[in-house]
């Protein structure tokens, strides 16, 4: 027997969008519908209503022309913890649900912009026969870690803004995995910063972190690799934070995948995605050219470089993340 209300009898799919608002704090009405109502606005739109009107989700005060955004009542909380909805994650009790939801501006539109990453991912493969994603959280609490951004440095909490997995089915039938984290940067953030984030993810996979994490000995490091996502706002600030990952030590060449919001909104799974061995091949020869310049030449005062944006569109080789 499905749970019920006074009001309304919630089906599965009425628990699954609770379960989602309750890991992703807010969602858009947009959003719940390319999740849980197979792209229809207008489904999503009255079955939400009846939702709202049983005080079992709630939406932000907002203007006319700003996207409706749920979150979760106290109501509904409770009844997926009655439930046992939310065995599997950290406890936490209504007075932190309720903070989580009321976040300022400023984090409402990044969590959004996470958000639109995953519906993103959600449309581009939710026909696909080969590839399914398994699981796409964007709790940072699920996913953190701690790890060092260089030997010796001492370790700080990491807490990305999404984790994935992706299955693959092969031509033989069988099963493969793609392990992914993400970082969707608005550009806030000095580039110093978002160089650190991916020596982390470096340090986490060298040192068998992920490999712990996966119920491995640190010895199996190689059979659990990952890759890291950034979202940048517009090409430069993903070519400036290309040059300062390329000044890690170790650099940063191969694991962090970098593409513009735009892009991955209009096809995450074209060949949009940067890899910094890939700008730097890029700029070889030119009068950009990174092989014969030092740490603290790759770390200039900031300015608008047009010609190098312009070298770089032109000679860059971007990549698909995934083939079939």
């Amino acid at each position: 027997m499905n749970p019920t209300t006074s009001a309304v009898e919630l089906t599965e799919r009425d628990m699954a969008l609770l379960r989602g608002l309750f890991e992703a704090r807010v969602m858009t009405l947009q959003h719940a519908a390319v999740f849980h109502f197979n792209g229809s606005v207008e489904a999503a739109t009255k079955r939400v209503q009846k939702l709202k009107a049983a005080d079992i989700v709630a939406e932000r005060p907002r203007r006319v022309y700003e996207p409706s955004v749920l979150f979760l009542t106290k109501k509904a909380f409770q009844l997926l913890s009655e439930r046992g909805v939310l065995a599997g994650y950290p406890k936490i009790g209504w007075s932190n649900i309720e903070k989580r939801a009321r976040v300022s501006p400023f984090t409402l539109r990044h969590e959004l912009d996470v958000l639109d990453v995953r519906a993103a991912f959600w449309k581009a493969l939710s026909s696909s026969d080969v590839f399914e994603i398994t699981e796409f959280s964007t709790w940072p609490l699920l996913s953190q870690f701690r790890s060092a951004p260089r030997p010796g440095a001492r370790d700080t909490l990491c807490r990305p803004d999404g984790f994935i997995r992706i299955g693959e089915r092969e031509a033989d039938g069988s099963r493969s995995e793609h392990s992914l984290f993400l970082e969707v940067d608005r550009s806030t953030e000095p580039q110093a910063t978002l160089a650190a984030k991916a020596a982390c993810y470096g340090s986490f996979y060298r040192n068998g972190g992920f490999a712990v994490r996966n119920g491995a000995p640190r010895s199996a490091v190689r059979e659990f690799p990952f890759r890291v996502l950034f979202t940048c706002r517009n090409a430069e600030r993903r070519n400036n934070a290309i040059e300062r990952m390329l000044c890690n030590r170790p650099p940063t060449l191969t694991q962090v995948w970098l593409t513009t919001m735009d892009e991955l909104i209009a096809d995450p799974m074209g060949a949009i995605w940067v890899q910094p061995i890939d700008y730097r091949t890029a700029l070889e020869g030119t009068e950009f050219d990174l092989a014969d310049r030092g740490d603290e030449e790759l770390r200039p005062v900031y300015r608008r470089r047009p010609e190098r944006e312009a070298i770089v569109e032109a000679r860059l080789n971007k990549r698909a993340l995934l083939r079939e």
